[in-house]
């Protein structure tokens, strides 16, 4: 019997595995960059992508806040060309992210978007940074 899941096929596995491997270039996981962050040198800049006071009450620590809308060149001038950016925002219900990772690709920025922001974040178990007032 047919339903939702079983209507189409799934794609031949040689077809999956470019797929899914292809993923891991556009993003990472919370869990990932949490352990990456850990290190002296993680390899990128963590960018927080959300409003000033989002990013007041709740961040992730090590994050940089720079909101989507103000990735221009001059800004970004202070990181070499090369550096790897991680964007995130407030979780899978917010797009901050993608339109950040979409101004950075068009600066010819290499970028990485955290798959779940704050949301997967903390489902993750990881705490948050406060700017206290």
């Amino acid at each position: 019997m047919k339903n939702a899941v079983t209507a189409s096929p799934a794609a031949p596995s040689t077809d999956a595995f470019i797929h899914f491997s292809k993923q891991f270039s556009f993003e990472t996981d919370c869990w990932d960059t949490h352990e990456a962050l850990q290190s002296e040198s993680p390899g990128f800049v963590l960018l927080d992508v959300r409003n000033a006071e989002l990013f007041a009450n709740g961040h992730v620590p090590g994050a940089i806040h720079l909101p989507h809308g103000k990735i221009v060149k001059s800004k970004m001038a202070q990181w070499p060309q090369n550096t790897l950016f991680v964007v995130y925002c407030a979780g899978p219900h917010c797009n901050g992210a993608a339109k950040a990772a979409i101004r950075l690709a068009k600066l010819e920025r290499p970028v990485k978007l955290m798959t779940g922001g704050v949301t997967g974040w903390l489902d993750e178990g990881f705490p948050l940074n406060q700017i206290r007032k």
